[in-house]
């Protein structure tokens, strides 16, 4: 439930994992407007394996040469600091084999739902979910044991347009349904954090700002007037430009004093010059309204999964938009979710498998929320010199996760991420990355991990070879295996030292590019361990 970029990215994967999803979405069509803007080189790793990148960047945004943030009181007046955004999160070519996406969101929704209905996926927009059978819900967990021992979801669907209503009975129901998580509060399932911080009017103009612009050329402009906070940016055409400015409603402001006149001066306050002329105009085509409100705020769900139901990106949580966290945690959440449900579906794990989305993605949500709160907080009062306090690189590569679908090692370091500069190939961490040449082809490991259980083997390890043919057959699970030194070579002598083996070592990774367990050594019977391991891992 949901057609945003979590939910179109959640069919997506499960279709190209042989799950044939149903995506329903009550507006007419993908986002009219660019909404996130920039999506991150783990977001972009995750549609680089799945043949993405090179379209996507085929469409970036007019933002990916206008790489700097800038902080003033307004903006023909003194700058209180000026960032190169990019600069200071663009990973090295060491840490990934790709980098940020400049892309309207509005864009990269075009892309995912054609590869998506490509795949499979039955997306169905203008239709609206009117009800889902919480009964059926709640006998999936009649037990008590949080397992889903139900036989799915029946839902009351509705075609927008004609009015007519059917219903839809479906293994499971993932709710993508955005930051007023209607699915989630129907199920009483309440959320954490801070909570609503303040609101934000919204509006668009049309206005030659040359002069205030003096050749400057940026992403986004936080200024402090009309109110600390405010934030202008450049939209796709040329002298078109957004602007937000937060609100204090115990001050007795209101929205409906927002007209469209107070709008336009707000703008000529904003930018600096009384008698600017500009027009506002409708956000979206065929739009009467030219003025939205939305509310900054932060908060996590208590809980990611009720029986067969799930909760995925501001479904389940919601940070500032500082950091660009919002859209690229919900993407992860996805991506986590979907290899997990088309295991079990398959039957190649136990239910228990799905309890350890919750695991994993609701202590990231919380680390995240913290870290976008932290920047809120420099970007808008401070000098913007603290705004690299937070390790940006260890947010986006590596946070770890640590649940049942991890066979984690005794020497587990303090902290809940861990800098991808110097990888330690620790089971719960991601992949790292490392050049590989096959055939005078050039790839990263990453670009191995496609949507099965891989082995990766150390040069001497050849014996894992038939070992992991012979646990893959047993358990009847899909598994890649890639033998480096055997038509996959790595010029750098990189891997062994990134991925913490030997030369006779493997290490496991899963669906979604995380290391599951490794073994430093080849034991005495390869295959025995890595039957014992992928049973455990998938809840059998």
């Amino acid at each position: 439930m949901g057609g945003g970029i979590v939910g179109l990215s959640a069919a997506l994967f499960l279709a190209r994992q042989g799950i044939r999803p149903v995506l329903v979405e009550r507006h007419p069509s993908t986002a009219l407007l660019p909404q996130a803007r920039a999506f991150n080189p783990r977001s972009m790793e995750i549609y680089r394996a799945l043949g993405l990148e090179e379209e996507i960047r085929g469409r970036a945004s007019i933002l990916t040469d206008l790489p700097e943030m800038i902080g003033a009181e307004i903006l023909t007046g003194e700058e209180r600091f000026r960032l190169d955004v990019l600069a200071q999160v663009r990973p090295p070519a060491t840490v990934s084999p790709t980098d940020w996406a400049m892309i309207d969101q509005d864009e990269l929704e075009h892309i995912v739902r054609a590869h998506a209905e490509r795949s499979g996926a039955d997306v169905r927009f203008g239709t609206e979910l009117v009800s889902f059978d919480a009964d059926a819900d709640a006998d999936a967990d009649a037990d008590g044991d949080g397992d889903a021992d139900g036989d799915g979801v029946t839902t009351m669907l509705r075609d927008v347009s004609s009015g007519a209503e059917y219903r839809l009975h479906a293994d499971y129901l993932i709710a993508a349904d955005g930051h007023r998580a209607g699915i989630r509060h129907r199920l009483g399932i309440g959320a954490d954090g801070p909570g609503v911080l303040f609101p934000v009017v919204n509006f668009v103009f049309d206005a030659d700002l040359s002069t205030a612009l003096r050749g400057r050329r940026f992403l986004l402009a936080y200024l402090d007037r009309p109110a600390p906070g405010t934030a202008l940016v450049p939209l796709r055409k040329f002298g078109r430009w957004a602007l937000g400015v937060p609100y204090d409603p115990e001050r007795g402001e209101s929205f409906d004093d927002f007209t469209d006149q107070r709008c336009a001066e707000l703008a000529r306050e904003a930018v600096g010059i009384p008698g600017l002329d500009l027009t506002l105009v409708p956000p979206m085509p065929g739009w009467d309204r030219k003025v939205s409100s939305t509310r900054i705020g932060g908060w996590v769900a208590r809980r990611y999964r009720a029986g067969r139901v799930f909760f995925v990106g501001d479904a389940a949580h919601v940070v500032p938009p500082t950091g660009s966290y919002g859209a690229n945690t919900g993407i992860a959440d996805a991506h986590n979710l979907a290899w997990k449900l088309a295991a079990v579906i398959k039957g190649q794990a136990g239910d228990t498998l799905l309890d350890t989305y919750e695991d994993e993605r609701r202590p990231v949500a919380r680390i995240t929320l913290e870290t976008a709160m932290r920047l809120l907080r420099d970007r808008h009062e401070g000098t913007g010199d603290d705004a690299t306090a937070v390790d940006d690189l260890a947010m986006i590569f590596g946070y770890r996760c640590d649940s049942a679908a991890i066979l984690t090692e005794t020497s587990i370091p303090v902290g809940p991420v861990e800098d991808p500069r110097q990888p330690s190939g620790r089971p719960g961490l991601r992949a790292p990355h490392v050049w590989l040449d096959r055939a005078g082809t050039r790839l990263s490991t990453l670009d191995l991990f496609a949507g099965a259980f891989t082995v990766l083997v150390g040069p001497d390890g050849e014996d894992w070879t038939a070992a992991a043919r012979m646990a893959a057959a047993s358990l009847e699970v899909e598994l890649d295996i890639h033998h480096v030194g055997v038509g996959l070579h790595d010029p750098d002598d990189r891997l062994l030292d990134a991925y913490g083996v030997t030369r006779a070592g493997a290490s496991l990774i899963r669906p979604d590019g995380f290391v599951a367990w490794r073994a430093f050594h080849l034991p005495r019977r390869p295959e025995y361990d890595l039957h014992q391991v992928l049973a455990h891992l998938l809840g059998r």
